[in-house]
């Protein structure tokens, strides 16, 4: 499997001619040359996640490819045709096996709602949490694509995120609201992290990938 970071929280996953678009929001710019498109997941309903002009321009690719997300996609989404996912959901979507984990989004502020959130796992060695710490416990993590910046995210925790999943490999995600300092500061707390459980650190800039 083949994975490749995009823009923000954006990934897109490779596997024998098939691919997998994961978050393409707003800060994400237009996906070109997709082909063999077999499903879109939007882990939550929040912009930088996803976009009608994403969403259509990916459809007019592939019409009938399923769209998974939570309720909170759906109603967001209202006209789009979307498959809900829970954590504890499976889904066989050939070539890929995805299971699905946590269930709610981070905690920006007590004044703003904690809407639903859902990472998810990629035939059992690629895990994308969405904007959560959720573990997938149990999972041997091939490769983690770690949230480093965001409203709701302080690095400590970030860390003891990547501690507690202990990958293989990582990357940092969730990136763009970060200055390139910011960045550079966050990528080496998490490189630290994936280290103590030995695993590798790997910086990877938009449309950079990483085979597994």
């Amino acid at each position: 499997m083949r994975v490749t970071k995009h823009e923000h929280a954006c990934l897109r996953l490779e596997r024998d001619g098939k691919t997998l678009i994961i978050d393409p929001g707003s800060y994400t710019l237009p996906l070109t040359d997709v082909r063999g498109l077999v499903g879109i997941v939007l882990t939550h309903e929040h912009p930088d996640h996803w976009t009608p002009d994403h969403l259509d321009r990916l459809r007019a690719l592939e019409p009938h490819v399923p769209i998974y997300g939570t309720a909170g996609v759906a109603a967001a989404a209202a006209g789009y045709d979307i498959t809900v996912v829970s954590a504890g959901d499976t889904v066989a979507l050939d070539p890929f096996r995805l299971s699905f984990h946590g269930g709610r989004h981070n905690v920006i502020h007590e004044s703003i709602p904690v809407i639903d959130n859902v990472g998810v796992l990629v035939d059992d060695e690629f895990y994308y949490p969405g904007d959560s710490y959720a573990v997938p416990k149990g999972a041997d993590v091939r490769l983690l694509a770690a949230p480093v910046g965001a409203p709701w995210l302080k690095i400590g925790e970030a860390m003891d995120f990547v501690l507690a999943v202990k990958p293989r490999r990582a990357f940092a995600a969730h990136d763009m609201t970060l200055s390139r300092i910011g960045l550079q500061m966050g990528r080496a707390r998490l490189r630290w992290a994936t280290e103590q459980g030995g695993g590798e650190f790997l910086d990877l800039e938009p449309g950079t990938a990483v085979d597994l």
